[in-house]
């Protein structure tokens, strides 16, 4: 699916994300959880994830209780919970995200273009 397609602004990046989690936080949330609570929350959202991968486009069923399950809800719950560890261990995503894409761009674009399986 091409990026044009899926409604995505691209004024919002990562640090303004960040910023907009740590204003929820200190606003709603009280204070952030520690690391190791978020790290749990992170692996009990990610597992509501590939719940519904598994079921609606794996091989496994779906119960009727899962099929209105919000695919793109689950996602922003990780995301949301990432950002919190983001934050709390001073870690500026969007940078962290830049150095990683240009990493894998370097590594990356022979070794996936030369891959006969995606061909």
């Amino acid at each position: 699916m091409a990026l044009d397609s899926i409604n995505i602004s691209r004024d919002l990046p990562l640090g303004k994300l960040q910023e907009e989690v740590h204003e929820w936080i200190s606003k709603h949330g009280v204070r952030y959880f520690n690391e190791l609570t978020n790290m749990a929350q992170l692996s009990e959202e990610v597992g509501e994830v590939a719940r519904i991968i598994a079921r609606r486009y794996g091989e496994q069923s779906e119960k009727e209780s899962d099929k209105n399950k919000d695919l793109g809800e689950e996602l922003s719950d990780v995301l949301f919970v990432l950002l919190c560890l983001a934050n709390q261990t001073g870690i500026n995503l969007q940078e962290a995200f830049d150095r990683k894409m240009k990493i894998k761009q370097d590594r990356d674009h022979k070794r996936h273009h030369g891959n006969e399986k995606l061909k």
